[in-house]
């Protein structure tokens, strides 16, 4: 190998390696060092720690507040692939449809403002609109009549977890429709144009010309909505704290509770572990579909 060749390989790797040590310390170092404490009774105020193996899995498997979690981060990733993913993108085609572009830009900007709030905050607004005497919600359904719908959304188990999805998707859809229109602009207007000359209607390009075209942010889109669904934790913090009677429990709550208020550090590791599992066998299931299609196309 001529010594040019090995300089250039050597000082390229210069620039990787940094980037690896960095990642292998603040990424797989915490992973293996989570799977570690996983095995583990740990009283995280004393610092005792008693290996225990795999007895905080198999707890799982008897913990109904787990499940119900799991099932509550199911729902969450079904509900916001039906409005983050397919609602987007047609919302997203609608918007990309109309002709004047001065009516584009501004409602690309009206459907991203709810994203540009903090979960947080946009947690607490919609807490005020779920309040059962003062909230708008309640007044809004007396005010058409529908006062037997009135209700504390907040503070019964049937109705809490979807009143904190439904917050959630308010606040994300915009971001979804804003890169689904992205996405769109780049597919080239000739395509559409020798479409619509062949008598293919509005809905037949969206099927035949869009879909096929976007397909990449689709998968994309799909992976960080279930990933993201599988992580919720601020906005049930904020409104319900998991309450009532833990129905809204998701992973992450669960596992803060379980390690830094029932102080079971090892086995809110445990929980860790398999929410991670969950999220890396997503991505890479949706990956590996989205890598068939590409070749399939």
């Amino acid at each position: 190998m001529p010594v040019r060749a090995i300089v250039r390989r050597t000082l390229g790797l210069g620039w990787v390696v940094p980037a690896l040590v960095l990642v292998g310390v603040f990424v797989y170092l915490p992973l293996a060092q989570n799977l570690g404490f996983s095995t583990l009774e740990w009283d995280i105020y004393s610092g005792s720690q008693e290996f225990v193996g795999l007895d905080n899995y198999s707890r799982l498997l008897d913990d109904p507040v787990f499940w119900s979690s799991f099932g509550n981060n199911l729902l969450y990733a079904v509900i916001s692939i039906v409005f983050q993913v397919f609602g987007a993108l047609v919302l997203a085609a609608l918007v990309e449809s109309v002709r004047s572009e001065r009516w584009r830009r501004g409602l690309r900007a009206i459907y991203f403002l709810p994203s540009a709030i903090s979960l947080t905050v946009a947690g607490l607004l919609f807490y005020f609109i779920y309040e059962p005497n003062l909230g708008p919600l309640n007044h809004l359904l007396r005010a058409v009549g529908l006062e037997q719908f009135t209700q504390a959304w907040l503070g019964q188990e049937g109705t809490a977890m979807l009143a904190v999805i439904a917050m959630s998707q308010w606040q994300g859809f915009g971001y979804s429709v804003l890169l689904f229109s992205v996405a769109i602009q780049r597919i080239p207007a000739e395509i559409h144009g020798a479409a619509a000359i062949d008598g293919v209607g509005p809905i037949g390009r969206f099927v035949h010309v869009t879909l096929p075209l976007v397909r990449e942010m689709t998968g994309l889109m799909a992976i960080v909505t279930i990933s993201g669904a599988f992580q919720v934790f601020n906005e049930v913090m904020v409104m319900t704290g998991g309450g009532p009677n833990n129905s809204t429990q998701v992973l992450g709550t669960w596992l803060y509770r379980s390690g830094f208020v029932r102080n079971n550090f090892g086995y809110a590791a445990a929980i860790a572990t398999v929410l991670f599992v969950i999220t890396l066998g997503v991505a890479m299931a949706q990956l590996w579909v989205t890598r068939r299609r590409r070749v399939e196309w």
